[in-house]
């Protein structure tokens, strides 16, 4: 018996460093953003590809206060509500971030405290985004306004409050490289845009128990986070408009059935309107060429 309890002990120990050393924050290192010349122009492009205000501008703001990044907006999940933070360039924001600082979070998911951060940040998506746009969109986001504003606390529970087992969750569900391949340049400048910069999968692809995404079901619709009705498919299955279509709407926000968009793709046209022509149709492009999705 006291053989077996040793073993026990013995086998608990090693389980506890195995699960210690793969649910560790990683990060990137100087190394890997060395070489890359930000633009201004550019990373302006990025943080409205990326729709970096429409999460962190305060509750209601409109016009230049949607440059303003207060943060505050509540984010209800089925794990709890999320609180978008304060990323303006002041201390109470990211004042004092590096661009190193900023790529750790967008592509590893590691806040400047070395802790894991909450994938409410779409990071399994930003992964996916270049370095050279990431060091463009911290110079941009420099220039913004500052906030002073606190950052609120996440209303998360036990167990999902315990930031070590995210190392977990981003073992099975933080992949590198794109969900779509094979595709023509035009589509793949699509590709850059749907699933790496605007995370469009991020809402429109279900997820699992854990709140990983089911790729396999990418882009086929989902159920609101909030609990709240369902999340479309927008795959050509659930979207049967024509290319112009899709560009018309992703410009003015008018569907083909002379509707107009409503809720939180009101918020996403904003963005998508800004961005030149030929991105509208290389992401029309794109979403014609994904896999059929039947609901």
């Amino acid at each position: 018996m006291l053989k077996l309890i040793r073993a026990l002990i013995v086998l608990a120990l090693v389980g506890l460093a195995v699960f210690w050393f793969v649910t560790r924050p990683k990060t990137l290192s100087e190394g890997d953003l060395a070489g890359f010349v930000p633009s201004l122009a550019r990373g302006e492009y990025i943080f409205n590809a990326a729709g970096c205000a429409s999460c962190h501008a305060a509750e209601g703001a409109t016009g230049e206060e949607m440059l303003v990044l207060s943060g505050g907006k509540a984010f209800p999940s089925p794990f709890g509500t999320f609180r978008a933070p304060n990323i303006s360039p002041s201390p109470q924001g990211i004042g004092d971030w590096t661009d190193l600082d900023l790529a750790n979070a967008l592509h590893e998911g590691v806040g400047k405290d070395g802790k894991h951060l909450f994938p409410s940040l779409p990071y399994a998506s930003y992964r996916k985004m270049a370095f050279a746009d990431i060091k463009s969109l911290y110079v941009y986001m420099q220039t913004l306004p500052p906030s002073d504003a606190e950052n609120l606390p996440h209303e998360i529970g036990f167990p999902f409050n315990i930031r070590r087992t995210l190392g977990g969750w981003k073992f099975l569900f933080l992949k590198d490289g794109f969900v779509m391949n094979d595709l023509s340049p035009e589509e793949e400048r699509g590709r850059y845009i749907v699933e790496a910069l605007a995370h469009c999968g991020e809402c429109h692809t279900p997820r699992n128990a854990l709140g990983g995404l089911d790729t396999s079901q990418w882009l086929g619709g989902a159920a609101s986070p909030d609990g709240r009705g369902r999340i479309p498919n927008i795959t050509p299955a659930g979207l049967d408009w024509s290319e112009g279509e899709i560009v018309e709407y992703l410009t003015s926000g008018f569907t083909p059935e002379f509707d107009v968009a409503g809720g939180l793709m009101t918020e996403v046209i904003a963005n998508t309107s800004k961005l030149p022509a030929e991105d509208l149709q290389a992401i029309a492009a794109y979403l014609k060429a994904v896999p059929s999705i039947s609901e």
